[in-house]
């Protein structure tokens, strides 16, 4: 199928929300296991959740994939961060060899890697364990004008997609969703405050670390990104295109590819979310599909999470990035669908539970399992 706009848009429009019978099922069968009602927390609305993604109540996400978009952003020009843009290229090619943050924990956790090119202003030929998806090398300077044409923008969803469902067809059953590249916190937090309508302020933080000076130039930055660019919020694409990157646009692709497939996707953090609230306003069904990781340290963080109506699964104070948090919330799945699946019903361990009528005839408990 050929990747122009109205494929994609064909693609979105096919795109279908939760299974609600199967979460129903999900939900039945948490109430008759034997423990106290939610007594697990958050693990019950994530087997739930899982239920309504894939159809059944018994899930085991043993194939994990780390999905990692590596781009660089031509706002780097403009002096909004710490880094050299050389550092994209490197930790691009280090991620495959596993000694950056995300790779070394991904391996150590059980989860497969791909690292794919879709943007890095070098070439990255010698290193063929990089994903040569290449759209350009790196795009233009925001503060300046568009980030990349509408055409790039929509290859750039087009790929991620295409990443997603053909690690789905290779067996994948989670995907988790990262990125590398210098500059991206600048491209995602003008991207939050055109979809969410919040000031520069608000959504915009100090990045891998800015010094005062360096974050007043930042905000600056964005502001004028924002004013010369004029990204309609009715339009995803255009937000894309104008004020985003290729690792931005692919990762919101490889959003949707995960939800066209069934697959649950894992968000890490701030640049993540960024990514995945883009594919939620090109698709809403898409937010079903999400399954939340760390509480990231940007700002513009609880934003994006509050847009996308989710809470993290946990806070470690990560703001690394490269997809680090997603093996993290995996092994969260693991050990709810070990319990949705292992554990005995009241039934099966004869046991009775009219001890518990009072707890579930009160107002204070509902079975979790509800999309946010």
């Amino acid at each position: 199928m050929e990747n122009t706009e109205k494929a994609l848009r064909e693609r979105l429009g096919a795109i279908s929300g939760a299974d609600g019978e199967a979460m129903e099922r999900a939900r039945r069968r948490q109430a008759e296991l034997a423990k106290p009602p939610g007594s697990l927390g958050r693990l019950e609305e994530l087997s739930v959740r899982l239920a309504g993604i894939t159809g059944k109540v018994k899930n085991s996400p043993d194939n994990k994939v780390l999905l990692v978009f590596a781009a660089d952003n031509g706002v780097v020009e403009e002096g909004v961060s710490s880094a050299p843009q050389s550092v994209t290229a490197a930790q691009t090619v280090n991620l495959t060899r596993g000694i950056t943050g995300a790779s070394s924990i991904a391996a150590r956790l059980g989860c497969g890697l791909v690292v794919c090119d879709v943007g890095v202003n070098a070439d990255l030929s010698a290193y063929p364990a990089v994903l040569d998806r290449k759209i350009a090398r790196g795009t233009h300077n925001i503060a300046k004008g568009p980030a990349m044409t509408r055409d790039e923008a929509v290859r750039a969803v087009w790929t991620g997609m295409e990443l997603a469902t053909e690690a789905a067809r290779g067996g994948a059953d989670v995907l988790g969703v990262g990125e590398m590249g210098i500059g991206n916190t600048t491209t995602s937090s003008a991207v939050l405050s055109v979809f969410s309508g919040m000031p520069t302020e608000a959504v915009t933080g100090r990045g891998g670390g800015l010094t005062d000076e360096g974050y007043r130039n930042k905000l600056g930055v964005i502001r004028r990104a924002l004013s010369v660019n004029a990204p309609d919020p009715a339009d995803p694409l255009d937000v894309l295109a104008k004020v985003g990157g290729f690792d931005l646009a692919a990762m919101a692709g490889a959003f949707l590819g995960a939800a066209e497939m069934r697959v649950p996707a894992v968000m890490d953090g701030f640049i993540s979310v960024a990514a995945a609230l883009a594919a939620v306003r090109l698709c809403p069904a898409a937010a079903d599909f999400l399954i939340p990781s760390h509480a990231s340290a940007e700002i513009g963080y609880r934003i994006a999470m509050k847009e996308l109506g989710l809470e993290p699964l946990f806070d470690l104070g990560m703001r690394l990035g490269e997809g680090s948090g997603c093996p993290i919330a995996m092994m969260m799945l693991d050990a709810a669908c070990a319990a949705m699946n292992g554990m005995a019903t009241f039934e099966e361990a004869r046991i009775d539970d009219g001890y518990l009528e009072p707890i579930r005839a009160g107002d204070s408990f509902k079975i979790p399992g509800g999309v946010s």
